[in-house]
């Protein structure tokens, strides 16, 4: 980890209040920080110094009058997305470089008042959602650091569930946005495909790549999401939101039914069932829905022709440099090399089709439950069966992005003394309409 926290006492003088606030704010996370000896969650942690001033202007610039909606708080950024001063690797030291400038989304973070405070680990070039595919370790669970953190996003969720950081970034290809919030109790907002420009992202595979946010927070959550939105010419595949459905939800959720859920985690059925039953206590009407199209969509992200695209993100550096590539990601990588084109628009023709079914059940509805993942491993199972373990992870929320769906992923109680999630997905450009289902629903932690 490249670290740089050092002790870090207010200026000389008389400091002001805001000087004040924000020292004793940021010793504070960095006392959190030192007492977790939570090395591995992080690749570069910046000067407490440089932190403190930054918050202590932003708390000055709004109490001046400056509109700035994220004064005062703290973020992670996953290390696949460029901040100024710090490198990007993403997990990969030989890949790193030394970027120029922020990306898009940091910059208007800081735009609105947040402060960097480190970049974290993840599944090597985003490509995992177990959290242990790096070479700067395994990113343990918050709560249990026998199990896995989730990935890729792995250092972000438990950066925000120890509390170091208000909210976090992430990216989200296949649900590496959405599984760590879930394993942490976290929100985890995954925006349509677009909303959130990817300038400055190193991509895993760009057409599917979506920054996500984390926080404990719904409020928080959705506001870092809203304030790094809009198009960006440094990307080509941003678009503008769509006009809106009426506000008024229908109140209509679908589920799925038992015997398509699969296998689950002890418990864990049961923990889906009683989050339904929530919603149907709130006023929704609770609807079956075939999600058979959904996990044949999903299987098309690995197994399908759509890896091809992580070799043309990292292929030619992965043939490179092998010796420097996790094994796990390095055979991945390879092997998308040798997929024959024309089933690359075999796949897209299937994919079509299952889309169309999905704009018809998503115009019956407000949102899709499911839940979020399918267990909690422990470190040691994935090392035994990273694949088969880092793909069952995946069966909920592969087919998202390749679907253009948006989603967000909720706390729903605890099962065996660990946290326990569902995600509402939705229908393209209806991620305000999901925020509505998870207040309405009780599920925005009020």
């Amino acid at each position: 980890m490249t670290t740089t926290a050092e002790t870090a006492a207010p200026p000389a003088g008389s400091p002001t209040a805001a000087e004040r606030a924000a020292h004793e704010l940021v010793a504070r996370r960095y006392r959190l920080i030192e007492e977790a000896d939570r090395p591995e969650v992080w690749i570069g942690l910046r000067p407490q110094r440089d932190v403190a001033e930054d918050v202590a202007r932003a708390l000055a610039a709004r109490a001046a009058g400056e509109h700035l909606p994220l004064a005062g708080t703290l973020f992670a950024v996953k290390n696949n997305i460029d901040v100024a001063g710090l490198p990007t690797t993403a997990a990969c030291p030989a890949f790193g470089y030394e970027p120029e400038r922020d990306a898009v989304v940091v910059r208007r973070l800081k735009e609105a008042g947040a402060v960097v405070l480190g970049s974290t680990n993840l599944d090597q070039f985003a490509t995992g959602l177990v959290g242990t595919r790096s070479p700067y370790g395994a990113v343990r669970h918050a709560e249990d650091p026998a199990r896995i953190s989730g990935g890729s996003s792995s250092g972000s969720g438990v950066a925000v569930a120890l509390g170091f950081a208000d909210f976090a970034l992430g990216t989200d290809t296949a649900g590496s946005g959405r599984v760590p919030a879930a394993l942490h109790g976290l929100y985890g907002v995954k925006p349509t495909k677009g909303l959130v420009p990817s300038t400055g992202v190193v991509p895993a595979c760009r057409s599917q790549d979506v920054v996500t946010t984390m926080a404990r927070e719904l409020r928080l959550a959705r506001l870092a999401a809203d304030v790094m939105a809009g198009v960006d010419d440094g990307d080509a595949r941003s678009r503008p939101p769509a006009a809106p459905r009426p506000s008024r939800l229908d109140r209509v959720v679908g589920r799925a039914v038992p015997e398509q859920l699969g296998e689950l985690a002890p418990g864990w059925a049961e923990a889906y069932t009683a989050a339904v039953r929530q919603l149907e206590e709130r006023g929704f009407r609770a609807v079956p829905v075939d999600i058979e199209p959904f996990l044949s969509a999903a299987t098309l992200l690995y197994d399908g022709a759509f890896v091809a695209e992580r070799w043309t993100a990292v292929g030619a550096f992965v043939d490179a440099h092998p010796q420097d590539v996790d094994p796990t990601v390095g055979r991945i990588v390879r092997a998308a090399e040798e997929i024959p084109a024309h089933r690359v628009f075999a796949d897209q023709e299937f994919l079509d089709g299952c889309a169309r079914l999905a704009r018809q059940v998503f115009g019956a509805l407000d949102a899709l439950v499911l839940p979020t993942t399918t267990s909690h491993p422990t470190l040691a199972e994935v090392a035994a069966d990273p694949v088969g373990a880092n793909s069952r992870m995946g069966r909920f929320t592969n087919f998202v992005n390749l679907l253009d769906l948006s989603a967000l992923a909720v706390p729903a109680g605890r099962v065996d003394g660990l946290p326990f999630g569902v995600q509402l997905v939705g229908d393209t450009f209806q991620d305000d309409r999901l925020v509505d289902v998870a207040r309405e629903g009780g599920f925005d932690g009020r």
